[in-house]
């Protein structure tokens, strides 16, 4: 039998060492609390050229939000032969800034549909700090100015660029669009964090939600599902579960090969489903 001391002694290490454990996991916890949106949004907040430097025909726009932020911004008319009449308000993902989605804006343009390229607060030298109220503020700016410049809810489609998808499903919940499409979407934010932090009570922590699938389940605009099958950012499993749960799903496009940030997700193919939801329901039907 050990010592009665010893005994002690292995007890209070324990104790110690659980005590530790304890306040070491707190502060992880707290410090992800804290940092959460440094882990969430990754804007380049370069200031970026005039429109019509990068984009034929393409001219700024500023977007005036309802809580007092004038954002910059990109419009670029519909220039293929065929016009479709309808424009496109692009919603990009968690990072970078409207310069690097000139050539999808390109992509669209071509193919007739007028662009509406935003970028978020805090986003392309724009002031302020993302938010999912924030960045809501900004689309619901993005689809009056589409409306001043001839093209109404119903004469829009909202394109939502993975986080861009939480945004545009928000906003079609208030604005309903002509149609939805969303590329690489999750059900909600926690899912896509539950995922990379298995070990975090995410869903617990997280402030900014993004429930993407409680908006489309219960709503009757058409819906585009777009996704890679090998996406390392979004698992597909939660793009094919947003897929399968919109209640008017017009089409589901999965990319084989494809991962999160691929050029394919911005090319030809994206935009041609893109042009084949605006035939669907644009003014000529």
């Amino acid at each position: 039998m050990a010592p009665q001391g010893t005994g002690r002694l292995r007890v209070g290490l324990v104790v110690g060492v659980v005590v530790a454990v304890a306040v070491g996991w707190g502060m992880v916890v707290g410090a992800m609390w804290g940092l959460q949106r440094q882990l969430i949004y990754f804007p380049n907040r370069s200031p970026v050229p005039p429109a019509v430097d990068v984009l034929a025909g393409a001219r700024d726009v500023s977007l005036h939000t309802a809580d007092g932020v004038t954002l910059g911004a990109w419009f670029v008319p519909g220039r293929a032969p065929r016009d479709r009449g309808m424009a496109v308000l692009v919603a990009p993902g968690n990072a970078g800034n409207r310069l690097g989605r000139a050539d999808f804006a390109e992509q669209l343009s071509r193919r007739g549909l007028a662009v509406l390229l935003l970028d978020y607060r805090g986003y392309g030298g724009n002031p302020g700090s993302p938010s999912e109220e924030g960045l809501l503020a900004d689309a619901r700016a993005g689809a009056r100015t589409l409306e001043a410049l001839g093209f109404p809810p119903e004469r829009t489609l909202y394109f939502g660029e993975s986080l861009g998808a939480g945004v545009v499903a928000a906003l079609a919940a208030e604005r309903p669009p002509a149609g939805l499409v969303l590329r690489s979407p999750f059900p909600e934010l926690a899912d896509v964090g539950s995922h990379h932090y298995p070990w975090l009570p995410v869903r617990a922590l997280l402030r900014d939600r993004f429930p993407v699938l409680d908006h489309v389940r219960h709503s009757d605009v058409p819906v585009t599902v777009l996704y890679g099958d090998r996406d390392g950012v979004v698992p597909s499993r939660l793009s094919a579960q947003v897929a399968a749960g919109a209640q008017s799903l017009f089409e589901k496009v999965v990319l084989p090969g494809a991962n999160h940030n691929d050029p394919v997700m911005f090319g030809p193919r994206v935009a041609e489903a893109v042009a084949r939801l605006a035939d669907s329901t644009g003014p000529g039907d």
